[in-house]
């Protein structure tokens, strides 16, 4: 009995503790799955390549968000929000970076996020890593591109209510973005057609963000009108995370609100992943179309590796409340 007492003691504690873990883009889970996903869509004279590196292009699928601890410039890289600029951003926000450093400043575009700009810089480092047949650059720059493009495809990664602080709805960035995938990605449908090349990347970047953040209102209101209709004791529940008991919105929870979104997870994936393959596409034809065959017998070297595993140390043993910018 007193066991019993302890124990819905500790689950009482846990309920009302606030749910203070960051709010990973897409989820490790998801952001991995896009990349592979990706691998896919690519060329015959690509595919190859990348399908040996594939467990390298998903497992790093995740860097830039464990960078975040080490890198006090990376967090503006992931999101963008928009409409900080008013109320026809699109209109008023120059494409170019130059053009928007003259307008509003670059402490300004980093403090409310510079996503778009990020993927153009991205796809220039990965085409001259192409060029210079660089086997580290390309697998680290294909993978971090894989990240960014990703978050620019998430609604909550463009607006200042990122997290639903501003609405009463603190939580719902994990929520979209990375409850709903653990659950439902597996039946999702992956065959997306093959890469294309992308004429203009910075076009494709800011696409990617006017298509997401058409979705914010959706994304917060069905949420809003489900919790004010929903059973308070049902909406979360508590799982077992590895030796952790965490708690999570509950399955049924996540089951209706997928339903409100009628798809819009699954619609998302699926675009990041062939603008993904067809990113990569581009900046291996814009680099010269580089026979990727001469990589056969080579794997990424140890200097490489180190650098990796520093990286790893340091998200490890990072502070998360240093963090600045969409960081809840």
């Amino acid at each position: 009995m007193r066991k019993f007492i302890l124990i819905l003691f500790l689950a009482l504690l846990l309920f009302f503790i606030p749910n203070n873990q960051p709010a990973y883009s897409w989820g490790f889970y998801a952001h991995q799955k896009i990349n592979r996903m990706a691998v896919f869509t690519l060329p015959a004279e690509m595919i190859g390549f990348y399908k040996k590196h594939i467990e390298y292009i998903s497992q790093h699928a995740v860097d830039p968000d464990k960078r975040r601890y080490a890198n006090p410039d990376e967090a503006p890289r992931h999101y963008i929000d928009i409409d900080h600029y008013g109320s026809f951003p699109f209109d008023s926000v120059p494409k170019f970076w130059k053009s928007a450093i003259k307008k509003y400043s670059e402490d300004t575009l980093k403090a409310y996020g510079i996503v778009p700009w990020h993927i153009e810089k991205m796809v220039y480092r990965l085409t001259e890593a192409f060029k210079d047949e660089n086997l580290d650059l390309i697998l680290h720059y294909s993978a971090d591109l894989g990240h960014y493009i990703a978050d620019s495809h998430v609604p909550l990664h463009t607006t200042e209510n990122y997290n639903g602080q501003m609405t009463n709805q603190k939580g719902i960035h994990g929520f979209w973005e990375s409850r709903i995938p653990e659950m439902k990605s597996e039946g999702y449908d992956y065959w997306i057609g093959k890469a294309k090349y992308i004429d203009k990347p910075i076009d494709a970047a800011w696409n990617a963000v006017k298509t997401s953040h058409a979705a914010v209102d959706s994304v917060l209101r069905f949420e809003a009108e489900l919790n004010a209709k929903y059973p308070q004791d049902k909406k979360y529940s508590f799982e077992n995370r590895g030796a952790t008991i965490m708690k999570v919105y509950s399955k049924e929870y996540t089951e209706d609100y997928d339903k409100l979104l009628n798809g819009m997870v699954e619609r998302r994936m699926r675009a990041a992943i062939i603008s993904i393959g067809s990113l990569w596409y581009t900046a291996w034809i814009n680099a010269g179309k580089p026979n990727l065959n001469r990589f056969n017998d080579k794997d990424i070297s140890d200097s490489l590796k180190l650098a990796q595993k520093a990286e790893e140390e340091l998200w490890k043993n990072g502070n998360r409340s240093e963090i600045k910018g969409h960081n809840d």
